[in-house]
């Protein structure tokens, strides 16, 4: 029964996100069938935070979305996902999920937190810190650069990011208990959104910033994440060939995961 509603309901949500554009094809059919193995393998707890991670990412993709046109062409990931995106910022927890279903332990709980925190975290600080009236600086050295370069950080950004994985903590708690019996504080989800948040948002721009594979536009010369700008084909400058955005995503949300079960460990034994 839970696998039925879990599938309408991912199909809901799936097929909203088409229709609004969020998610393309491809993002929806995916988003369909991992929504509907967080229910089925999960609750409430499992699925809602991964539909409040959706649903606040792509509102804020909107949010003066006229501002961020020029900053999408260089970024790999823009407002329309697809399956690949999907599965990067929601394969870790759906991982996590189904360890839960055959090893039930609080600790997969602790890295879902910090799993869905991070890759909200790293969401927030792109669409709000591209929104920054200051440049953003390098994570590595803190020299200045120019709006949209991977792996530069902001005050808004970072700040952004704290929020998101907040949000996620906070949603966290009230799912568990709307799910059953409570078993962790508003006090620890908290901890474990920010910490989880931060930790994976930072790692997201030292990878960024460091082997993420880039390229130049032979038009412009501005330093890219895609293979085409200014409409033309651009050229590899730099990073791991494997070492896409959405791989950086992935990683990126597994340290966000660690950190948080680190934090659980060490703060609240």
């Amino acid at each position: 029964m839970m696998w039925i509603i879990g599938a309408l309901c991912a199909l809901v949500v799936a097929g909203a996100a088409y229709w609004k554009r969020s998610l393309t094809i491809s993002g929806a059919i995916c988003a369909f069938v991992m929504g509907t193995i967080y229910f089925g393998a999960g609750n409430l707890l499992w699925f809602g935070t991964l539909l409040v991670f959706f649903i606040s990412s792509s509102a804020l993709s909107k949010v003066k979305a006229s501002r961020k046109v020029e900053l999408e062409k260089s970024y790999a990931k823009t407002g329309n996902r697809d399956a690949g995106q999907v599965l990067a910022n929601g394969g870790a927890g759906m991982l996590l999920c189904v360890l839960n279903a055959f090893w039930p332990h609080e600790g997969w709980v602790f890295a879902f937190i910090g799993v869905m925190a991070a890759v909200t975290a790293d969401t927030w600080a792109t669409e709000l810190g591209s929104l920054s009236r200051k440049p953003p600086r390098s994570v590595l050295n803190g020299r200045v650069l120019p709006p949209g370069t991977s792996g530069g950080v902001s005050l808004l950004g970072s700040t952004a990011a704290a929020g998101g994985g907040a949000l996620i903590g906070l949603f966290a708690w009230l799912f568990e208990r709307l799910s059953g019996p409570a078993t962790h504080s508003l006090a620890l989800d908290l901890v474990l959104g920010i910490v989880g948040g931060l930790a994976g948002a930072f790692a997201d721009s030292i990878l960024g910033a460091s082997v993420q594979i880039m390229y130049q536009c032979p038009v412009c010369g501005k330093e890219v994440e895609v293979m085409t700008h200014c409409g033309s084909p651009t050229r590899r400058m730099g990073g791991w060939r494997f070492m896409n955005n959405d791989a950086v995503n992935i990683v990126s949300s597994f340290i966000g995961g660690g950190a948080a079960l680190a934090a659980a460990l060490l703060l609240f034994p």
